[in-house]
């Protein structure tokens, strides 16, 4: 742990000062602690900010804290960084990788469980149509909340994350996608990203391969060796979304949309910065 925490730090701070960020000079807390706190909550305490501040503290990481209010604000101000510093992460994670090979997948994020849908307060299903009802084909069971679609490497880090309500259809999804990969990729998704449109203009615009699993009696049917390149390149897809089911606690407290949205993303930044230190 005491590596994990201070190679987080270092590299948070060593990247704001590589963009010249400038600070209060009244601040308690400087954006790289800030930032350190929130990462070791998703690694280390799933999720909870004050376990996390408070073991910082003790084990003298940090020489003061914030209250919760004041973490919460600071810590909602400083989200554009964290955006910020996932692009950047993803850039490194694609320079890193051996082969030019992306993979696409989603994965469902329960904000509730499904008997206590109509007491959710963060997504009320009323005011929200149901919009974050989804079905978890894997599982076969519906779940009430988010998904997180997730392009990783072939190593299986994250370059890009989106997170859209349950509904959202991956084919969908996959028209309003920003997806940078570099020219002559190839990108292996499952049977949900069968759309031909698609395909054709990512081959002609950006010179990316979009190679999904083909549904029975498709007319763009494909051989026996990118079937098998197709299975043993979604297990890798796969072990990366369990390895952030399991940083994921049971329930993720929050009390408004924007923080349960911002932990959920925690953890996959946390992921992927989890590969590097």
């Amino acid at each position: 742990m005491d590596t994990a925490i201070i190679g987080m730090y270092c590299l948070v701070d060593d990247w704001l000062r590589a963009r010249r960020h400038q600070e209060s000079p009244q601040r308690r807390l400087i954006d790289a602690e800030i930032i350190t706190i929130a990462l070791t909550a998703a690694r280390f305490f799933d999720g909870n900010f004050r376990a996390a501040q408070t073991m910082l503290i003790e084990q003298r990481y940090l020489t003061d804290g914030l209250s919760r209010s004041q973490y919460n604000r600071r810590l909602h101000r400083v989200q554009p960084l964290l955006e910020a510093l996932f692009d950047w992460l993803g850039r490194v994670h694609k320079a890193a990788s051996h082969e030019n090979v992306f993979l696409i997948d989603s994965c469902p994020v329960p904000a509730c469980d499904n008997i206590r849908i109509r007491d959710c307060r963060i997504y009320p299903s009323e005011a929200t149509e149901d919009v974050f009802r989804g079905y978890h084909s894997s599982k076969r069971r519906w779940f009430y909340g988010l998904k997180v679609h997730l392009i990783v490497t072939a190593e299986g880090y994250p370059v890009e994350a989106s997170l859209t309500p349950g509904s959202v259809n991956d084919t969908k999804h996959l028209r309003s996608f920003e997806i940078d990969l570099p020219e002559g990729s190839v990108l292996y998704g499952d049977k949900a990203y069968n759309e031909y449109f698609t395909e054709d203009l990512l081959a002609e615009a950006c010179g990316i391969e979009l190679c999904p699993q083909r549904k029975t009696g498709s007319t763009r049917a494909v051989s026996a060796s990118v079937r098998y390149l197709q299975q043993v390149y979604r297990k890798r897809v796969e072990t990366t979304f369990s390895h952030i089911e399991r940083m994921l606690p049971k329930s993720i407290h929050a009390v408004t949309a924007r923080g349960f949205e911002l932990k959920v993303f925690l953890f996959v930044l946390s992921f992927s910065i989890s590969g590097l230190v």
